[in-house]
């Protein structure tokens, strides 16, 4: 017999807030999709949606209470052919701690007279790519008074800013200061263990992201991911190209792909790529618009608070629409 769960569904999308540093609009991207909030926490591993039963709806605190039928037979679900992570706010919460700090040592280091605090660094994360951040932040605010002046000396300027600033954030890295993030290191290791290909795709610095992979998530997992990062396409999220590489890469197709992500901008990428997305919100996030994401949660969890598993990515492709 069918059980109920209970998903907590927000009823209002949080406005965006007016940026100096806009990113396109995911408006267009919106397509029909299945959205669980973080609230809700159960077990995957015997999860098979079969219909949608809204049994009595409640307003409470801005939310939606619904009931999902689901039943104990998993066995007909198939499972992604890959995983696509995000690095930053998904493997490791590092912006504020991490990134925001090594851009201001390097500021401090060049006597630039320039500090990111922690709110307009939020606006800033709006620009995906450090040296793309930098170039923006700087054509609105003027740049500093030693940094060169035509196009072809700052974008050399702004890369030695990005690659001090890569040395100084991946000590962090290397002294283990940042953990990984709840549930990160199981679900790749329910991935690796079945055969599913695993990638990670930022717009963060290939060394950056690589230092992160090894020295957090170790040498045996690290042999085994994928890593897409940097300069490695010319555009950067939410332009889907990353995720478009990762899939031709592997050798899958982009439907068959789950992505987790954190941010706005990197939903639209995957929902760009023809990618299901699921989103961890992380501490410069949680505000942002998720109404395209096919699943939102606080975190990915390891028990007792598990949120969800790879059995529960693999039901994503395989269900339709089951809450608006």
């Amino acid at each position: 017999m069918a059980s109920g769960v209970v998903v907590v569904v927000p009823n209002s999308i949080v406005p965006e807030r007016r940026s100096i540093f806009p990113y396109p609009s995911t408006s267009l991207l919106r397509t029909p999709s299945r959205l669980f909030s973080s609230g809700s926490v159960f077990s995957t591993r015997t999860l098979s949606i079969a219909a949608t039963t809204i049994g009595k709806s409640n307003r409470r605190k801005g939310c939606t209470m619904a009931v999902i039928s689901a039943s104990s037979d998993s066995s007909s679900s198939g499972l992604p052919s890959a995983l696509l992570f995000d690095c930053d706010g998904v493997l490791v919460d590092t912006e504020k701690d991490g990134h925001r700090i090594s851009f201001n040592d390097t500021f401090t280091e060049k006597d630039l007279g320039i500090n990111w605090d922690v709110e307009l660094y939020g606006e800033l994360l709006k620009v995906g790519g450090g040296k793309e951040r930098m170039t923006a932040y700087f054509n609105k605010t003027g740049w500093p008074e030693k940094a060169p002046s035509t196009d072809g000396e700052r974008k050399i300027f702004i890369a030695s800013l990005h690659k001090r600033k890569t040395e100084l954030f991946m000590a962090l890295i290397e002294k283990k200061l940042l953990p990984l993030r709840s549930g990160v290191a199981r679900l790749i290791d329910e991935a690796l263990s079945v055969g599913v290909k695993v990638a990670v795709c930022s717009t963060s610095n290939e060394k950056a992201v690589s230092a992160i992979v090894s020295f957090l998530l170790g040498p045996n997992r690290a042999e085994k991911i994928t890593i897409f990062a940097g300069d490695v396409v010319p555009l950067k999220k939410p332009n889907p190209a990353i995720y478009i590489l990762a899939a031709n890469t592997l050798e899958v197709d982009p439907s068959s792909c789950v992505v987790i992500e954190d941010s706005a901008i990197g939903l639209a990428a995957a929902k760009a790529a023809g990618m299901k997305c699921i989103v961890t919100k992380s501490g410069y996030t949680s505000e942002e618009d998720f109404l395209n994401a096919d699943a939102v949660f606080e975190c990915i969890g390891d028990p007792p608070s598990q949120n969800f598993d790879l059995d529960f990515c693999g039901k994503l492709l395989q269900t339709q629409q089951a809450i608006r």
